[in-house]
């Protein structure tokens, strides 16, 4: 059994596997692949050692659901979290539902397209059918990759368009006012918090007292709890490099980080709990354990209908704190920075319509440049 590469164009490559089926007769496998000579070299090898193994699998002949299957265990489960595995699978499960008979290398973009559309007839959440769409992308590229597939048919469809998230942002009034609703109760010291930080909700909710320096006024984010079906609660790093930031703090929120953490420190020594571990989070529960991501959020819900204000989410503090530091002239740059956005992009694309120049200026200073 043999086996060569050709260069197909730069970076992608051919592997042309000569073996002899059960007749004797030679039959010739083409498998394509994506990368440097020495790794298209090495995947070669692979395959023929695959073939005298009796472990290869016939690319003509492996299914979609068969695929899918090796798909989970072999990259999903490696390059996940916890969190984002189970919403690769049930995205994978309405593929999986939707064609898993066909085989993968019969799979065309007008099955995908088919699958949109009547995910939508369905009810099914735009949002929901633009993940199955990035999920099956994501497996179609590995696909094509491992020499499954020589087109990927998601780059030949488009999702559903997602419409513009109609998130409600406060005004500065807005926002005093909420946290005045607020003050005193369980709540306060999270709104305030993700007002004063844009932290996200996961991002606070791990949150060390070791993180924050009252000295210099400053707070380092890097972790984040997440919460799953299959491992329950458990901190995570940040998806970026950039999510693992530290931004200045507000003097009004040091005071009350302050303040908080004498609180805290009285309640335990009530309850005979003794002095805080050096890993104990800000927003601790009465027993000095994390509160759970989806605990918070259906008591935030629940505290926003009580005071008449349901349209109000979490995310409606992160979105606001951008706001206000866009209205203030503030670059995109720093903003990202301090959002932990992995690009200022992602900002622009989240915020840009509320970016608003003067085109009165833009006049002025190219007549300042080039006029006489």
């Amino acid at each position: 059994m043999k086996g060569h590469i050709r260069e197909r164009s730069p970076g992608h490559w051919a592997i042309v596997i000569d073996a002899h089926d059960a007749q004797g007769q030679r039959k010739r496998r083409w498998h394509s692949f994506q990368g440097t000579k020495r790794e298209a070299q090495v995947q070669c090898a692979k395959l023929i050692a695959e073939l005298q193994s009796g472990n290869a699998v016939d690319p003509s002949r492996i299914s979609v659901a068969e695929f899918l299957d090796r798909f989970e265990r072999d990259w999903v489960a490696l390059h996940t979290t916890a969190r984002t595995t189970e919403r690769y699978i049930d995205s994978l499960n309405h593929v999986r539902k939707a064609f898993g008979d066909i085989k993968l290398q019969a799979t065309k973009a007008a099955h995908l397209a088919a699958l949109y559309a009547d995910l939508g007839r369905s009810g099914l959440a735009t949002a929901t059918i633009r993940h199955v769409h990035v999920v099956a992308h994501r497996a179609f590229k590995e696909a094509k990759a491992w020499g499954l597939l020589r087109d990927n048919p998601a780059d030949m469809v488009k999702p559903p368009k997602m419409r513009a998230a109609e998130v409600k942002i406060l005004q500065a009034a807005e926002a005093k006012e909420l946290l005045g609703k607020l003050r005193s109760g369980p709540l306060y010291m999270l709104a305030s918090l993700a007002l004063g930080t844009g932290a996200r909700r996961g991002e606070l909710l791990a949150l060390r007292w070791r993180d924050i320096d009252f000295d210099s006024r400053r707070l380092t984010i890097e972790q984040a709890l997440e919460q799953t079906a299959e491992h329950g609660i458990r901190t995570k790093g940040p998806k970026t490099k950039h999510g693992r930031r530290t931004i200045s703090l507000p003097a009004h929120i040091v005071a009350e980080l302050r303040a908080h953490h004498a609180a805290q420190a009285e309640q335990r020594l009530a309850l005979g709990m003794g002095r805080a571990p050096e890993d104990a989070t800000v927003l601790a529960g009465v027993d000095g354990t994390p509160q759970t991501p989806d605990t918070v959020s259906k008591a935030w819900e629940r505290t926003m209908d009580a005071i008449g204000w349901p349209e109000i989410t979490l995310h409606s503090l992160r979105h606001t704190h951008a706001s206000v530091l866009i209205a203030s002239g503030m670059d995109i740059l720093t903003i990202s920075r301090r959002l932990g956005h992995a690009n200022p992009t992602i900002t622009l694309n989240v915020y840009g319509h509320l970016i608003h120049g003067s085109d009165d200026r833009a006049a002025k200073v190219m007549d300042a440049a080039f006029g006489r």
